[in-house]
């Protein structure tokens, strides 16, 4: 990671602890990083105390070797000890650790009730962009894409390079889940930066073109010069195709290593129009106004998805068209809906 000051990582801090968690001088904080990221988790505590607020920071490597599959028991103890009522988790992704990060936001949410930034990936650069977004802009246009597409049956995607891709919804049994990236109630959570609304569909069908990668396949390889492509059919991956053949059984096999791996399990619409270009980190760039699409996990607990699975891999294409049952939501990467 690039090095950074301190103080140019305080302002974007203080968006995210301030506006988008709501710290307050009776809060419980606890900051969970890693040694790639313990700099952003410095800038996180230090506007965190500036409140007045009790702040704890630990570093994962403190509770054992690397990748976790699940939370190490002393973290859960740490957790036990200071009963937090806000938690951040800022460090990077490893490879297999999303069923880490999905049970301990389930623990979080559920155990402990903590409002809780998610900012998994999160570097300096991001700090110095989306998070010093005003998300009080972007939860109104959350809200209103929420609207927009919580009763919708179908939505269709498009691109100019071959993604012809449709999701089929169900709003009886399945909830979209509006991401404002403003958490000031206990038991709420979301990533950080964020911007998005999201569900999980009952199928889909289409080609569905990839510029970037999620999981740590972000991190690894960043932008792709030349998209990825994935060919669906009833909601599960048949077929990948890319110029990169080691590639292609890379993330083949990955998705193919859990139950479920290759099944859609989240349709989401990026909503941070602060957002002006894609960085190569999925964290922020699944929140640049667009569409992206993961396989693997729904967030059953969130969506009402009745299965699960242990990894979550997001895609994300580039320059969209969006219908809504057979309604214009976006064209080219641009909403069209009214304001």
């Amino acid at each position: 990671m690039k090095q950074a000051h301190l103080a140019e990582l305080l302002p974007g801090a203080r968006v995210a602890v301030g506006q988008c968690l709501n710290v307050q001088p009776d809060d419980r904080v606890l900051v969970i990083t890693d040694a790639d990221t313990k700099i952003i988790g410095e800038a996180l505590a230090t506007v965190a105390r500036e409140t007045g607020a009790v702040v704890e920071v630990v570093q994962l490597e403190m509770f054992g070797e690397r990748p976790f599959t699940e939370v190490p028991e002393g973290l859960r103890a740490a957790l036990e000890a200071f009963r937090p009522t806000v938690t951040f988790f800022a460090a990077q992704g490893q490879p297999g650790e999303v069923s880490f990060r999905i049970q301990l936001g389930h623990i979080l949410r559920n155990e402990f009730t903590t409002r809780h930034g998610h900012m998994i990936g999160i570097t300096p650069a991001l700090m110095k962009t989306g998070m010093r977004a005003d998300y009080q802009r972007v939860a109104a246009l959350t809200m209103r894409v929420y609207e927009h597409v919580r009763n919708a049956r179908q939505i269709r995607v498009t691109n100019e390079d071959g993604t012809d891709f449709t999701v089929y919804l169900d709003p009886e049994e399945r909830r979209w889940v509006p991401c404002t990236g403003l958490y000031h109630e206990q038991g709420q959570w979301g990533n950080l930066p964020e911007g998005e609304v999201f569900t999980a569909p009952v199928s889909a069908e289409g080609t569905l073109t990839a510029n970037l990668l999620g999981d740590y396949f972000s991190h690894k390889y960043g932008l792709l010069e030349q998209p990825m492509h994935f060919y669906v059919k009833e909601g599960e991956i048949v077929r990948l195709e890319h110029p990169q053949a080691a590639l292609v059984d890379e993330v083949w096999a990955y998705l193919s290593s859990a139950e479920n791996g290759r099944r859609v399990g989240e349709f989401a619409i990026g909503t941070n129009e602060a957002l002006t270009a894609l960085t190569g980190n999925l964290l922020q760039d699944e929140k640049f106004p667009g569409v992206h699409v993961a396989f693997g996990n729904p967030y059953p607990d969130l969506t009402g998805a009745d299965w699960t699975s242990a990894i979550h891999v997001d895609i994300i294409p580039l320059n969209v068209n969006v219908w809504v049952d057979g309604e214009r939501l976006m064209e080219r990467g641009q909403f069209v809906i009214d304001r």
